[in-house]
C-alpha cells in the first residue's frame, strides 16, 4: 500500500468494483428483475464493497482502515451467498455466477493481505514504532557475575 495515492490503485478494490460491474449486469435481465428483495440485496452487497473500501482508505490511520476493510469483506461474502441463492431460486446458472464468486474471492484475499500489512503499519506522520517481541519469548538474560559476600 505505500505506493497507492488512492483507493482506485488498490487491488482489493478493483476486484470489488470489476464484480460490481458484473453483478449490475447479470441484475439486468431474466427472472431475478422480478425477485425484488434478491435483487435489491444483491445490488447493495455488491456496491457496498468497493464503497467501504474506498472510505477507510480515507479514514487515514491502518486502524481504522482495516476496520472498514472488515465490513468490505464482509459484503462480498454476503454476494457469495447471495449469488447462491440465485441458482437455488434458477435466477442464474453456476456458469453465470462462479466467475463472479471467484472475484469476491480474489477482493477478499487481497483485503486479508491487506489488513495484515496494516497491522504493521504507522499512520502518516507518526514515529515507526519497535518491532514486537513475541508473546513468551524472552530476550536472553547476560550472565551475572557472582557477588562476594559483605
Amino acid at each position: 500500500m505505500a505506493g497507492a495515492r488512492s483507493h482506485k490503485d488498490l487491488i482489493c478494490w478493483q476486484r470489488a468494483y470489476e464484480l460490481k460491474l458484473h453483478v449490475y449486469e447479470l441484475l439486468r435481465v431474466g427472472t431475478i428483475t422480478r425477485d425484488f428483495k434478491l435483487r435489491e440485496q444483491l445490488r447493495e452487497s455488491a456496491g457496498a464493497a468497493p464503497r467501504l473500501i474506498a472510505e477507510g482508505f480515507g479514514r487515514y490511520y491502518p486502524a481504522e482502515f482495516s476496520k472498514y476493510l472488515r465490513f468490505a469483506n464482509g459484503e462480498l461474502q454476503e454476494t457469495i451467498e447471495s449469488l447462491d441463492d440465485g441458482v437455488d431460486r434458477r435466477h442464474f446458472t453456476q456458469d453465470q455466477v462462479i466467475p463472479l464468486q471467484r472475484l469476491a474471492k480474489r477482493s477478499s484475499k487481497a483485503i486479508s493481505r491487506l489488513i495484515k500489512y496494516l497491522g504493521t503499519a504507522d499512520a502518516p506522520g507518526e514515529r515507526p514504532t519497535p518491532p514486537r517481541r513475541r508473546r513468551g519469548s524472552r530476550e536472553p538474560k547476560e550472565p551475572q557475575e557472582p557477588q562476594e559476600p559483605q
